[in-house]
């Protein structure tokens, strides 16, 4: 278990000026925001195969730039825009592939949507199929003003998926829907592959962990994942006007690494 770095901490830069950065802070692992189609283009994922060479990164996950799109794209009652987005997935897939990445997010549909939750089921699951052939594993991101905020759809998504449900637990995004954090982690234990981590004050919902006024309780989370039998990654991931130097998230890395 490491706690990394996501990318999406320094837009809007580049994706590769955003690699080095993490690099530079010194990062175990890293979760690549990519921002353009343009980036998944065979010759950009040399440029950041190259970076993650320099600096001796762990590529865990990939989050697509399309994310705010996932709905109209995948998730529609017009098939076949489904069918014809498939194609740009596998592109993700492939870099993911190079970079050794194993982990896609994704927000998924939004509410209310146009069609039934079984049907966006049986559509993520085909996303699913796609991605294993890869070696990747595409995961469900709780996320507000999506239909993944609610514990029950996530539940039921799970039911139809087997073992192929796959969970990113974002505390932040937990937050924001007013949902306690550990609801999700009482109900999904076994499922989450992967946490996005972030902190809170009186004032704001996301800030860089252990800031002057935070407020989430670190030490008791990592705990209650250990004893759940969580192995897997945390990742730090904020907005720009969430922190105020890069040298904060590499501080608070070094020391949430010491409590995983």
């Amino acid at each position: 278990m490491a706690v990394g770095i996501s990318t999406a901490c320094f837009y809007p830069r580049t994706t590769e000026d955003s690699l080095i950065e993490t690099g530079k802070l010194g990062a175990e692992c890293v979760e690549i925001f990519i921002n353009s189609p343009r980036e998944l283009d065979a010759a950009y994922i040399e440029q950041l195969k190259n970076i993650q060479g320099t600096y001796g990164i762990r590529v865990k996950s990939f989050h697509t730039y399309a994310s705010f799109t996932e709905s109209y794209y995948f998730f529609s009652s017009y098939a076949r825009r489904f069918t014809d987005s498939l194609e740009d997935y596998k592109r993700y897939f492939f870099a993911m592939a190079a970079l050794g990445a194993e982990l896609l997010v994704m927000h998924g549909a939004k509410i209310p949507g146009s069609i039934p939750d079984e049907q966006v089921f049986e559509r993520y699951h085909t996303l699913y199929r796609l991605g294993s052939r890869e070696g990747i594993s595409l995961c469900q991101e709780n996320v507000v003003h999506y239909r993944s905020e609610s514990p029950d759809y996530l539940a039921r998504m799970r039911s139809a998926l087997g073992s192929d449900f796959k969970m990113v637990l974002d505390i932040k995004q937990a937050r924001r829907t007013g949902i306690d954090p550990y609801v999700f982690v009482e109900r999904f234990a076994d499922s989450i592959v992967h946490v996005h981590i972030s902190d809170y004050t009186d004032t704001r919902d996301c800030v860089v962990p252990l800031c002057a006024g935070a407020k989430f309780d670190f030490q008791q989370f990592f705990r209650v994942m250990r004893e759940k039998g969580y192995t897997g990654d945390y990742m730090i991931e904020l907005y720009e006007n969430g922190y105020e130097t890069p040298a904060q998230i590499a501080a608070a890395c070094n020391v949430l690494q010491k409590w995983v």
